[in-house]
């Protein structure tokens, strides 16, 4: 805490951001983007080829999409660009760039320390997102960060898994559109991967079944802690909330912090039965 905040002359927090980014942030992302990405990117001498040419046929091409035959003759009108766009696009659009920077396949920076750096001034400045599987997802705590990517990762292991790792990246990708959020069939998608989860350890066929089988593979689960779950999934289940099935009536629509819910219960989930599974040795095939 500064000097400032600590006699009360200036705010020690500020709210969490989550439709918004303030100065302080956007300045720090630009910071991060200008030294761990942009930076490195060699720099022809000849301004007509290259690879930071390359970098920019790229970025006009596939994000601005614009002419690529008005790209600016030199190195340094092409960063003004990127800089001024950056500064003046919308919140949502200043996450796009970044986003796309994060699935750009190039040598010349260390993804992982671009994403960690990245994160922290996104903690830093109370950002409600975090990257996780380069992704901007509307995250606000660290415990519900490790969850998600530990799940992602865990589940990313096996090969038995991978249906329940593209229901997570799948429910992810839906939380995290900033523009069109599908926060009804996120939902959908985090069940399910804990459905493909159990179905797996269980050779079963549906997540009722599969719930009822883990003993006997060895995993003890509280009884309490099973029939939540089970009405976790009825939930899913109920026509009110039209997650797994069709509409048939007006549906009680879901939100961000249903989404989020779903989400971070699922993946913790996820992570609790595979670590139960492992502590046994019971393989996951």
């Amino acid at each position: 805490m500064r000097f400032s905040q600590r006699i009360g002359k200036k705010k020690a927090t500020k709210e969490i951001q989550l439709e918004s980014i303030d100065t302080e942030l956007q300045n720090g992302l630009w910071n991060i983007i200008k030294l761990l990405f942009i930076d490195p990117i060699p720099r022809p001498t000849n301004y007509n080829r290259g690879e930071f040419n390359g970098f920019a046929n790229v970025l006009w091409h596939h994000f601005y999409k614009l002419p690529v035959d008005r790209i600016p003759e030199y190195e340094f009108q092409i960063e003004d660009f990127i800089r001024k766009r950056f500064f003046e696009d919308e919140w949502y659009e200043s996450y796009d760039f970044i986003e796309f920077l994060l699935n750009l396949d190039y040598d010349h920076y260390n993804k992982t320390e671009f994403v960690d750096t990245l994160n922290s001034i996104l903690e830093r400045e109370f950002a409600g997102y975090r990257i996780i599987d380069n992704l901007i997802a509307p995250i606000s705590n660290e415990l519900e960060l490790e969850e998600l990517s530990t799940a992602t990762k865990n589940t990313s292991q096996f090969s038995a898994l991978n249906g329940a790792n593209v229901h997570l990246e799948n429910a992810l990708d839906l939380i995290s559109d900033r523009k069109n959020p599908n926060y009804r069939n996120s939902i959908k998608e985090s069940i399910s991967a804990v459905e493909a989860t159990c179905r797996i350890i269980t050779n079963e066929n549906t997540l009722g079944k599969a719930l009822n089988k883990l003993e006997e593979k060895g995993l003890n689960i509280n009884n309490q802690l099973k029939a939540g779950f089970d009405k976790i999934y009825a939930y899913t289940n109920d026509k009110e909330s039209g997650i797994r099935h069709a509409i048939v009536e007006q549906p009680n629509e879901p939100d961000f912090s249903d989404a989020k819910y779903m989400l971070v219960s699922c993946s913790s989930f996820i992570n609790y039965l595979i670590t139960k599974a492992e502590k046994i040795g019971l393989e996951i095939e």
